[in-house]
């Protein structure tokens, strides 16, 4: 069985669609198809119209239908972890409900699986979306692969296949949903891209604005931090704290040196320590370290206590499971 989760908010007048296009490809690759639509807090009818396609798909031996309404608006990772949790298959395909993913894609990026990959995502190379919206978003997708290391061009794209493992490892909060690769390759799972076809929206609006990146960035940084330094926070912040007592330390010896020497040498001038910005940028410096090397050892304390509860390495297979099946 493959399951496709779908978060739905406010796009009542794309599903119909979208289910007739997922059922043309099931027939036509005779897969067994689940589809998990969670509405999330929708307010224009979508809960309605995911209830009606569920009673007509009843009969349909390729694609059943599942939905779950929650309460409010959650955010897209929380619908995408809720459908998530009420998926069968053991092969997970994500797609945003506004048609402009196309499920003609799906058997490209199943394949592309099947190559022995955790995680595919797929790549718009043509995008059909306004300029301000295409512009940053290639921005972004630099600074991710910049600065984790998983290069991909489309990072966001909301049309993506995992294996069901990937996410007995990666837990969905907040907006990390744009991350799963990168939190995915953090633990050892095998991730890859594919072109897709990217469809111009036909029904509603855009549910994000300019605030998206503003959050997207701060996500970044907690990203970075958490697949780098999550096990090790000493060894971000005792940097950065070893890096501002360097600094003025070193100030406050060459401003120690000069103030000597002028004691000494007439022809020297005078050196006063409280008059120059330089003398408190290096006592600031001095402070900032002593306190980034305390919060890292405080962070190392609380790593060591969440340690049980957190495995920090990601078991493939072992040897049990070859001896069992000779």
């Amino acid at each position: 069985m493959l399951s496709i989760v779908i978060p739905v908010y406010n796009e009542c007048e794309s599903l119909a669609e979208l289910v007739r296009r997922i059922q043309a490809v099931a027939q036509r690759q005779s897969y067994t198809i689940e589809i998990i639509m969670v509405d999330d807090g929708s307010t224009d009818g979508s809960w309605q119209r995911i209830v009606e396609l569920a009673e007509q798909l009843q009969t349909d031996p390729h694609c059943q239908l599942v939905g779950y309404k929650l309460r409010r608006n959650f955010g897209k990772a929380a619908a995408l972890a809720a459908g998530f949790d009420a998926a069968h298959g053991q092969q997970w395909i994500t797609m945003d409900a506004d048609l402009q993913d196309d499920p003609d894609e799906i058997p490209n990026l199943l394949a592309k699986l099947n190559e022995g990959f955790d995680v595919v995502t797929g790549w718009k190379q043509v995008r059909h979306d306004p300029w301000h919206k295409v512009g940053p978003s290639r921005i972004f997708n630099r600074m991710i692969s910049w600065l984790t290391g998983v290069r991909l061009h489309d990072h966001n794209c909301g049309l993506k296949a995992y294996r069901r493992e990937v996410f007995d490892e990666v837990q969905l909060y907040g907006e990390m949903h744009r991350f799963v690769p990168v939190l995915a390759a953090a633990r050892g799972f095998r991730v890859s891209e594919i072109p897709v076809r990217h469809q111009p929206r036909l029904h509603g609006v855009s549910k994000y604005g300019w605030e998206r990146f503003i959050k997207g960035l701060l996500d970044l940084f907690t990203v970075y931090f958490l697949t780098g330094f999550r096990h090790r926070p000493q060894h971000l912040l005792g940097s950065c704290g070893l890096a501002a007592i360097a600094f003025g330390g070193l100030g406050l010896s060459l401003l120690t040196l000069a103030w000597a020497i002028s004691r000494l040498s007439s022809s020297w001038p005078d050196v006063h320590l409280h008059e120059r910005a330089i003398f408190y940028y290096c006592i600031v410096a001095l402070l900032l370290g002593a306190q980034l090397l305390s919060v890292g050892f405080i962070a190392e304390l609380i790593t060591a206590q969440n340690r049980p509860h957190t495995r920090p390495y990601s078991l493939a297979e072992t040897t049990s499971k070859v001896e069992s099946s000779q």
